[in-house]
Parts: structure tokens; sequence; C-alpha cells
């Protein structure tokens, strides 16, 4: 591991679309993905980074890709076995990034939740409902599902929310038999994914899943099963009626919460501890899902 930051990347003059996080390269026919060690927040890029924290998210991924045993985007993480110019300093890309196949992207975000968190626990507050979808009455914060429930939206344009769908107008979007394969794809790897995390001693509270089309044909793409995708909760501390500890960034999203941040100027730069901690807690999360030691 590294105490290097890595906010942006350069690769010679390879044309580059830069988003939150990942610094995405055009190979042509493939793309490079490099996750960054940039964190967003409140859906603002912070101005500190968080150190291995892309080398973590670029290693889960390429985990859980290999685990599920689904059709994905990934072709290698060897940064050896991708053609790049000479000049491109491939040490700095080991860890953080990924090779994969190009696709025309679905324009949807497939979210799956398990647990009543977040905006989905503030919506249910005031409806019995978690976008749209209704659920059993007497909940609490945090409490499991009686099952997975699937809350499509919108991809945003950097800088704007997502915004929730209902499964009809994802329909309308994208066909119904596109968008009931996505459903249930989404809910069985979610339900997978949760199992051997469970196992392991993390609860994910909820993911979004994103695919592309190959010759009409859908395929996992994008980052899968991260902290920065997923809530994750440490099994061992969970109890319902309350707010979780976690693995993810909301511990960020609580600090500046807790700083008095605006969320419409600039946010402020993260004190070392909190960086130090929050690089712990993605470590640990890698760790603990894989069963290795972070040594990228």
């Amino acid at each position: 591991m590294s105490d290097t930051v890595v906010l942006q990347t350069s690769l010679a003059d390879l044309p580059v679309r830069r988003g939150k996080v990942r610094d995405v390269y055009d190979l042509g026919s493939q793309l490079l993905l490099v996750s960054t060690d940039r964190i967003s927040a409140f859906d603002w890029v912070l101005p500190t980074g968080i150190p291995d924290k892309g080398c973590v998210l670029t290693q889960i991924s390429g985990f859980w890709l290999e685990l599920l045993d689904t059709p994905h985007h990934m072709i290698t993480m060897d940064m050896a076995q991708v053609d790049l110019p000479d000049e491109v300093d491939r040490s700095m890309l080991s860890g953080r990034s990924m090779l994969v196949q190009k696709t025309e992207v679905v324009p949807i975000e497939c979210v799956v939740r398990g647990y009543l968190a977040g905006s989905g626990w503030r919506e249910y507050q005031q409806s019995g409902t978690v976008c749209g979808v209704r659920l059993p009455a007497h909940l609490r914060e945090s409490d499991r599902l009686p099952e997975p429930i699937f809350t499509p939206a919108t991809k945003a344009e950097q800088g704007l929310h997502d915004e929730n769908i209902s499964f009809r107008a994802m329909v309308d979007a994208v066909g119904r038999e596109l968008a009931e394969q996505l459903q249930r794809w989404s809910i069985d790897l979610y339900a997978r994914g949760a199992a051997y995390a469970r196992d392991r001693g993390i609860l994910i509270a909820d993911t979004k899943f994103e695919f592309g089309l190959i010759d009409g044909q859908p395929i996992l793409i994008d980052e899968c099963l991260t902290p920065d995708s997923s809530r994750f909760w440490p099994a061992d501390q969970y109890a319902p009626g309350r707010g979780q500890p976690s693995f993810d960034k909301q511990f960020v999203r609580d600090w500046l919460t807790a700083y008095g941040w605006d969320k419409s100027s600039p946010p402020p730069a993260l004190p070392d501890d909190i960086v130090v901690k929050t690089r712990q807690k993605y470590v640990a999360a890698y760790e603990q899902l894989t069963g290795q030691a972070a040594g990228w």
C-alpha cells in the first residue's frame, strides 16, 4: 500500500473522460478504467483524496466479477497485457486499473435495497413506501426488508442527482423485456453477493449495478458491490432502530454534516484523522470480503 494520493491521471494523448472517481480512457473497442483516490459526497468531489481508495474499488470489483460468474465487461487488471504508449507509467496504473469491453450503456441505475436506510428510510417515514414500493408497516430504520426490492434510477449527468423512477418508467425507457431481465439479474446478483458478504461479517444494505449492451445482449459493467456503490455495514455491530456504522463513505458524509458544510458551496478539506479512518474502512472492507491482505 502507498501513502501517495492519485487525484488525477494523464496518459499521453489518450482521449479521457473524467467522472467523480474514475478517469476513463478510450482505446477504441476497449476502455481503460482508472480508479483515482478522489472521493465524492453529496454530488461534490472533495478536495482531499483517500490513499489506496482507487485500488480498493478496482480490486473489489474484480473480485466480485470473477466470483459471481456472470457476463461482464472485464478483460484484465494486468496492465502488462494492455497496449499503451511507451511513455505511460504502468506502475502508477497498477492495482487501480481495469481494461474492459466498450458497450452501449443502458441509461439506468439498477438499484437493489435489502435494508431500510438512507433516502429510503426518509421516504418510508412519510409514506410507507420506498421509491413508490409499498412496504409493511412498523419497520424501523435499518430493518432488513422481507425481500430485496428493485428501485431503478436515471443516470444523472455529473454534478446532478440521480433521479428515482418507477419500474414502468424504466420499461418506457428501455423496453419491457430488457427491463424485466435487468430487474431479475440485479436482484439475483445482490442476493448472492449479500449472502457471501454476510458469511464474512459484512451486511450489504443496498447497491447499484450498471449494464451495457454488446450486439444487443446485456452484460454487467462499471463497478460491482464496492463501498462506493453500496452501503457496507459490519454485521457484528448491526442493531436496527438507528443508523449503522459502516465501511463505506457514509463516514465522510457524517463528518461533513457535523462540520456544518452547507452542501451548496465548495466542500472543506478533510482533516488527517478522517482521511486515515476512511482509508482504514475501505481497506478493511477489501480484506474482510476477500480474505486477502491488501498488497497492491
